[in-house]
């Protein structure tokens, strides 16, 4: 019998978008972006890593292997995973390298760890734009919602790349395999005061074929979440003044199509970002996110945040 792997600590797992489901008090998956080609070549697909302790993690499992057939084959991004009514549903962002279409598609498991089978019929995110790091939201009503984000880079046929990112929110059915009606616009990157341009230094221009506007606004990494008060909140990252950043958006209206106010300064303002928040059964929320933004140094980054005035806040902030 092959013994099992040694647990690893966070420093050294490679990965971008982390992403942690508690599946039984006290056990974790971690998932996230895993492939070595992050930006662009064949995709392999994501693996996963089992913990008691979110310190020390086995793994990798192998969770997603595209099929034959498979309509995307490149830009496996940002795995989040949910359960439903005793089965794992898998939302990630995916390319075709011949249609150059990016969207948020969804995946099906028995088990937290997969083997993940396709779910949904291609992207369930608009096709005339690209799209990415799509999350699930349950309302008050029970009706699930996917809000993702609008790609920076130009669309099919040609379409020039917009310059103030756009954050969405999507009806979806109830079985998670197809989305409904029209995406309805949350909010641009411009509405928080801290988000900056995307600027490429003297001399460095970006890859032509992305057809990206000026130093573009971003918007990705959506996670909606309800504070200990009630009140709706997104955590969701841009560039800030140092860097990748994450900050905080809150519904006024307490629904997921707000309206919705920008807090003015970032959570997370330095060099990391795409993140969520755990709460373990046990307690003690932690923010996970990667940092830094750099490749291929990116890790896993878990911090403890808590609600401060119904806030949220890093713990150790005062």
């Amino acid at each position: 019998m092959t013994p099992p792997a040694p647990a690893l600590p966070l420093s050294e797992i490679r990965m971008r978008d982390p992403f942690i489901i508690e599946t039984e008090p006290g056990t974790f998956v971690l998932f996230g972006t895993t492939d070595e080609n992050v930006w662009g070549g064949p995709a392999t697909g994501f693996d996963c890593y089992t913990s008691t302790d979110l310190e020390r993690w086995q793994g990798p499992v192998a969770a997603f292997r595209p099929p034959a057939g498979f309509w995307s084959d490149t830009q496996y991004w940002a795995p989040e995973v949910f359960r439903l009514d005793g089965r794992f549903y898998l939302f990630a962002t995916f390319a075709s390298s011949e249609t150059r279409v990016r969207g948020v598609a969804v995946l099906v498991s028995e088990q937290a760890t997969g083997p993940y089978l396709p779910w949904s019929d291609g992207p369930v995110t608009p096709q005339e734009f690209p799209c990415l790091d799509g999350t699930l939201f349950i309302d008050d009503a029970a009706e699930p919602w996917l809000v993702f984000s609008r790609g920076a880079e130009g669309g099919p046929a040609g379409a020039a790349g917009i310059a103030d990112g756009e954050m969405y929110a999507q009806r979806m059915s109830a079985d998670l395999r197809e989305s409904l009606g029209s995406p309805e616009l949350l909010f641009r990157a411009s509405a928080a005061a801290w988000s900056r341009p995307l600027t490429f230094p003297e001399g460095v221009e970006p890859p032509a074929q992305l057809r990206l506007a000026k130093d573009p606004l971003f918007t990705d990494g959506p996670f909606l979440l309800r504070s200990p008060a009630g009140r709706l909140q997104m955590l969701w990252s841009s560039f800030g003044e140092q860097g990748y950043a994450m900050g905080v958006a809150t519904s006024e209206s307490g629904t997921v199509l707000g309206p919705w106010s920008q807090e003015p300064e970032p959570l997370w303002p330095v060099n990391g970002g795409h993140g969520m928040i755990l709460t373990p059964s046990a307690g003690g929320s932690r923010l996970v996110f990667h940092s830094p933004n750099d490749s291929p140094a990116e890790r896993v980054t878990l911090v403890p945040v808590a609600f401060s005035a119904d806030d949220l806040r890093l713990a150790d902030c005062g």
